[in-house]
């Protein structure tokens, strides 16, 4: 029977391939193209310590661009789900970015710190990240993987490292508040990996682009493109799971049955997302959005009150784009302030121009320009339901609602 496979053992294997790809004079390209097939290796026999099936884990790795930003070295998937990303250095580089000097790895670092579950190593040190945050510490080998060969020796936490890394399950965000953060950061990703891909001339989202230019917006810069695009497919997926729609099944499955209730962002989602080569393009940002919104249960976010929604989208923007935040002037009156702004809209209605139904007159139309989440709009609902109860009795209030509601602009 063989014995267990032990961690020294992974890693002195590890480190005779490594040393052996590294030291070849026939070797070309960068040293971390030298590292892959060894730390393919590695990750192998580190899940098979941690008890995973064989085969179970996969790391599907890109081909060496080095002048990407926004897409690790690798995804991680476990039984087909994605569970993280892996980007790999050039040895020496250390596996902490906040301290890299180059500009090309700052900028990257800038752009994969939204990602909920990434590894950084640079074949000596390795470091787990959750959203911009370090887990435990940066992990040091013993001895230099250009030169230790089968003599590199492990560090106890590596094991525990990669088992924190391969067991991440996506956490449900419990606010409206953590949703909206959450969720800015991912499209942030998806924006950025949109533009990187624009770019470097990517065919699927060029030709996209055209057709928004030429049925939307016709000054549409790549940037301004990227936004939308990126807005447009993250609302449509919170969208969905505001359905109750799984993620999981695939997009295009997602705007067919969102299409159901929602023909327009359906469609639109349909739309962005139904070439395989741009899911393929955006496989960084897409893949982890899919993954960490089909976790989001809306109901018990919001526990059945709708105020938590009111200032979703000032939360997001606030992380997402500030300056784009300020831009639009996406900014929330206070539901208190609201309430008193049409309260003395009622009383105004009532005294000055002799209407006693006040805004649920048949006669008073209200228009909101700026309508953002409708908190206007809801504020004068709700006072009409009010007034209508204390008037008429619940009885009248559906009716009076439903009336209001065609007369809203």
């Amino acid at each position: 029977m063989t014995p267990p496979l032990s961690l020294d053992a992974a890693v002195s294997r590890f480190g005779a391939a490594a040393a052996a790809k590294l030291s070849n004079a026939a070797a070309s390209g960068e040293p971390e193209d030298q590292l892959r097939a060894p730390l393919e290796a590695l990750l192998q026999d580190l899940a098979t310590i941690a008890a995973f099936a064989p085969g179970a884990i996969i790391a599907v790795g890109e081909s060496s661009l080095s002048d990407l930003k926004t897409r690790p070295d690798y995804a991680v998937t476990s039984k087909g789900a994605l569970i993280g990303f892996l980007e790999l250095k050039a040895p020496g580089k250390g596996a902490d970015p906040r301290r890299f000097k180059d500009k090309h790895d700052r900028a990257q670092w800038d752009k994969l710190q939204s990602i909920p579950n990434l590894v950084y190593t640079d074949g000596n040190e390795f470091s787990l990240w959750r959203s911009g945050d370090l887990v435990g510490r940066v992990v040091r080998l013993d001895g230099d993987v250009i030169t230790a060969g089968a003599a590199l020796k492990a560090d106890s936490d590596l094991q525990a490292l990669f088992e924190d890394f391969l067991r991440w399950q996506p956490v449900a965000p419990r606010t409206a508040k953590q949703l909206a953060e959450l969720t800015a950061r991912l499209c942030r990703l998806l924006r950025d990996e949109v533009q990187e891909q624009m770019e470097r001339g990517s065919p699927a989202l060029t030709s996209l682009a055209t057709d928004w230019r030429r049925l939307l917006f016709p000054d549409a810069s790549d940037a301004h493109f990227a936004d939308g695009y990126a807005q447009a497919v993250t609302f449509g997926l919170l969208v969905a799971r505001a359905r109750g729609l799984p993620l999981a099944n695939g997009l295009d499955a997602v705007a067919k049955q969102l299409g159901q209730t929602d023909s327009l962002i359906g469609t639109a989602l349909r739309l962005l997302t139904d070439s395989a080569e741009n899911q393929r393009t955006l496989q960084t940002s897409i893949g982890t959005l899919v993954r960490v919104l089909d976790v989001v249960h809306w109901q018990k976010i919001s526990k059945g009150e709708p105020d938590a929604w009111l200032y979703f989208y000032e939360d997001f923007l606030g992380v997402y784009d500030n300056k784009l935040r300020k831009q639009t002037g996406s900014y929330y009156t206070p539901p208190p302030v609201v309430e008193a702004m049409v309260r003395l809209v009622n009383d105004a209605l009532r005294t000055r121009f002799a209407l006693p139904r006040g805004l649920a007159s048949p006669n008073v139309t209200i228009a909101d320009p700026a309508v953002g989440t409708g908190t206007y709009l809801l504020g004068v609902l709700r006072r009409i339901a009010m007034e209508i109860e204390q008037a008429e009795g619940a009885g009248a209030v559906p009716a009076a609602v439903e009336a209001a509601v065609k007369r809203l602009i």
